[in-house]
């Protein structure tokens, strides 16, 4: 895994700082349903978003 520390984009941070907190990041409506998904990331963790993704493909390749 990629042991690099994580920082966030000038404009990542400035993006973050203009929405709410209660904000949900993704609204979708499907019919009647209305989806609201709200995104959290870890200050502490030490896994990049592409460790990550590669270590559930690997897991998933595993249980076939």
């Amino acid at each position: 895994m990629n042991k690099e520390p994580r920082t966030m984009q000038a404009a990542d941070a400035a993006a973050v700082s203009r929405a709410p907190e209660n904000t949900p990041a993704i609204v979708k409506k499907i019919d009647k349903t209305t989806y609201k998904v709200h995104v959290h990331f870890s200050n502490t963790s030490t896994e990049t978003m592409s460790d990550k993704i590669k270590r559930m493909l690997k897991k998933e390749i595993q249980q076939m």
